[in-house]
C-alpha cells in the first residue's frame, strides 16, 4: 500500500492525544515524513486567503518595486527574489518568486531578526542577521500584518506538533533531552518564512515528453529545519484578474481585496510530490482549512535519524491541460511555507559538534546561484 499523509485534529494536539502508533505513520520508517493538523480556527482560513492573494499583488509588481525589497548581501534569505536559486540540471530557477521574513517577532514583537552571537554576527552571516524588508504601506496595505498574524498562527500550531514528536523521541532515543523540540519552536528567533508565487507556465511544444517526476516549479530537495509548516496552495487565473493595484486605488481600506481562488488545480497532475523512505513517489493534497507540517534535515539530525526528512517537489501546471478544463488562461500557485529551525548556536548534530547556524550555512551556499 502507497504511504498517505496522517491527519490528526488541533483538539488531539492540545490535548496530547495523538497516539505513537499514529506519529510512527505520521513520521516513521515507511512514512511521507508529513503530518496534517484539521480544525484549526476560521481565522487561519481568511488569513490563508488573504496572504495567498497577496502573494500574487507582489510577485506582479513593477520591477522598480520588487528592486526596493531585494537583499542581495542576505543571499535573498530576507525580501523579494527570483532567479537566484538553481535547479537540479544546474539551469537558474525563475519559475517561481518568493519573499522571506525572519519570524523573530513571534518571540519578540520588537525584534525584526536574530540577535548576534559570538560566532554570527550581521557581518558574517547575514542571510540570518538581516532585518526584515517590507514593502512601504501604501505599495501593498495590510501585508505585513496579515504575514505575521499567519505566520504566528501556524507556529502556535507548531509548538502542539513539536511536543507530541517529544514525547514519541523521549521514548524511542536514549539521552534526548525532554522537549527539546517544543522548546525549539517556541524560543527560536532564527524560524524564517517564505511566501511563494510560482509564477505561470509558458506554453511547451505539444510533442515533448514530460519526465516522470517533473519537478519544473521547485526542484526536489530537503527542507533543512525541523518542522516546516504548509498552507495548501492557491490557485489563481491571472488572466481572468489581473493582480496589479490600480493606480486609482483607494488606500483607506487596511487591505487589498482578496483574489478569486479556483476550486482546485485545473491540472490535477500540479502540486506538491513528497519521495518516501520506501522510494514512493506521492502527491499530497493539503485541505484549504488545515496545516501541515513536513519533517526537515535539522530534525533528522537531532533526532539521530528517527525522523527523516523526505525529499519533494513541485509540479507546474500545464497550459495545455489547464485549457482542456475549461479555465484557460495563466494559471499561478501561491503558498506559504514556514521553517521551524534551532537558533544558530544550538548544537543539531552532536557527534560532529555541529550548531545549526554552521548546517545552514553550508545549505545556504549550495543553494545559491552565483
Amino acid at each position: 500500500m502507497p504511504a498517505k499523509p496522517v491527519t490528526v485534529s488541533l483538539e488531539d494536539l492540545k490535548n496530547g492525544n495523538v497516539s505513537f502508533s499514529t506519529l510512527q505513520d505520521a513520521f516513521g520508517p515507511e512514512s511521507l515524513g508529513i503530518i496534517i493538523v484539521n480544525g484549526v480556527s476560521p481565522e487561519f482560513v481568511q488569513l490563508r486567503h488573504r496572504l495567498l492573494s497577496y502573494a500574487s499583488y507582489v510577485g506582479n509588481l513593477p520591477q522598480f518595486k520588487l528592486d526596493k525589497i531585494e537583499n542581495p548581501a542576505s543571499k535573498y534569505l530576507t525580501g523579494w527574489s527570483r532567479g537566484k536559486e538553481t535547479l537540479k540540471n544546474g539551469q537558474i530557477d525563475t519559475h517561481k518568486g518568493s519573499y522571506y521574513a525572519n519570524c523573530a517577532f513571534y518571540v519578540d514583537p520588537s525584534l525584526s531578526c536574530a540577535k548576534p552571537t559570538p560566532e554570527f554576527s550581521s557581518e558574517n552571516f547575514p542571510e540570518y542577521l538581516s532585518p526584515n524588508i517590507w514593502p512601504g504601506g501604501r505599495t501593498i496595505p495590510g501585508f505585513r500584518e496579515t504575514f505575521e498574524e499567519l505566520c504566528s498562527l501556524i507556529i502556535d500550531t507548531a509548538v502542539l506538533v513539536a511536543k507530541v514528536c517529544d514525547t514519541y523521541a523521549e521514548k524511542e532515543i536514549p539521552g534526548y533531552k525532554p522537549g527539546y523540540l517544543e522548546h525549539v519552536v517556541k524560543t527560536s528567533t532564527t524560524t524564517k518564512a517564505r511566501l511563494l508565487h510560482y509564477f505561470p507556465a509558458e506554453p511547451r511544444d505539444t510533442g515533448s515528453t514530460e519526465e516522470e517526476n517533473d519537478d519544473d516549479w521547485c526542484a526536489t530537495h530537503l527542507d533543512h529545519g525541523c518542522l516546516t509548516g504548509l498552507t495548501s496552495a492557491m490557485f489563481i487565473n491571472e488572466t481572468r484578474q489581473i493582480p496589479a493595484i490600480p493606480m486609482s486605488y483607494s488606500y483607506n481600506p487596511s487591505y487589498l481585496p482578496t483574489l478569486a481562488e479556483l476550486d482546485a488545480s485545473p491540472d490535477p497532475k500540479a502540486g506538491l510530490y513528497i519521495q518516501s523512505r520506501s522510494g514512493e513517489t506521492v502527491q499530497v493534497k493539503i485541505p484549504r482549512d488545515c496545516i501541515a507540517f513536513q519533517t526537515g534535515e535539522a530534525l533528522q539530525r537531532i533526532t539521530r535519524g528517527l525522523f527523516r526528512a523526505v525529499p519533494h517537489f513541485v509540479r507546474g501546471v500545464r497550459p495545455s491541460i489547464a485549457g482542456a478544463e475549461n479555465e484557460g488562461g495563466k494559471i499561478a500557485r501561491n503558498t506559504l511555507a514556514v521553517f521551524t529551525q534551532p537558533n544558530l548556536e544550538d548544537v543539531v548534530d552532536v557527534e560532529k559538534n555541529i550548531t545549526f547556524g554552521e548546517f545552514a550555512r553550508g545549505i545556504v551556499e549550495k543553494n545559491t546561484a552565483t
